[in-house]
């Protein structure tokens, strides 16, 4: 295993060793708590059929990305604790590793083969957690759903975790790409129905086209909140 490899591997150990320790839940609970009372506000944020983001076992939450504020704000409707898979650059600094563990992210290597990423969150959902998984990939500009990844009909199939489908609306225009800091604007979420994670015949491994029947499947349904997050955006607006 290459130098580069190894390091990565005892990074994502010791996130995952912080991320268990019960201190981090409790800096979770109050980064929650403060995001809540500042940024609620701030963007008039409000999401309907949050019970969905609460169900115990193995989720893939599966947003729509339009732009940094996407997870921030999501996760803080969530009782849960939301993981995710983040840079590898933010757990090189001792401080900042802390946080971005107790936060509930996993690092891994900016560039690094799909592979990697997909092995620690299969991880994260054999563990039963619940997690982020941008169907999109990077962010997107509107409201219209383009082509989806696979990764979150890969996973679902190999761990049995459900998949919810999720539209924001207003982040795009409250965090534009470049910027640093948001401004005021207000964000809807619609929090869809949760999809059972796909099989093949007789229960066996769904193969790849069921897999790809999965994901368009995903994409119609990631469409319909979507559409009904903007519109509940733009009557609040």
């Amino acid at each position: 295993m290459s130098e580069d490899k190894n390091k990565s591997k005892e990074l994502r150990e010791r996130a995952f060793a912080t991320g268990d320790k019960a201190s981090s839940m409790v800096v979770y609970r109050i980064i929650r708590r403060l995001i809540r009372a500042v940024m609620f506000p701030y963007l008039r944020a409000e999401a309907t059929n949050v019970d969905a983001l609460n169900l115990d076992g193995p989720t893939i939450l599966a947003p729509v990305h339009r732009s940094h504020l996407d997870s921030i704000i999501l996760a803080t409707f969530s009782k849960r604790r939301i993981r995710a898979l983040g840079k590898e650059s933010l757990f090189t600094v001792p401080v900042l590793s802390y946080f971005c563990a107790a936060l509930g992210a996993i690092p891994v290597r900016r560039g690094a083969a799909d592979r990697e990423a997909l092995v620690a969150a299969k991880t994260l959902l054999d563990r039963g957690e619940s997690m982020i998984v941008f169907p999109e990939g990077g962010r997107q500009l509107g409201d219209e759903i383009g082509e989806l990844f696979d990764g979150a009909a890969w996973l679902a199939a190999r761990t049995g975790a459900r998949v919810i489908p999720i539209g924001i609306s207003g982040t795009e225009q409250s965090m534009q790409e470049g910027k640093k800091l948001p401004r005021r604007s207000t964000v809807r979420i619609v929090v869809g129905e949760p999809m059972a994670a796909p099989k093949g015949p007789e229960g066996k491994r769904a193969n790849r086209d069921q897999l790809t029947a999965f994901t368009e499947q995903l994409r119609d349904n990631l469409q319909a909140v979507q559409t009904a997050a903007a519109g509940m955006a733009l009557n609040a607006g």
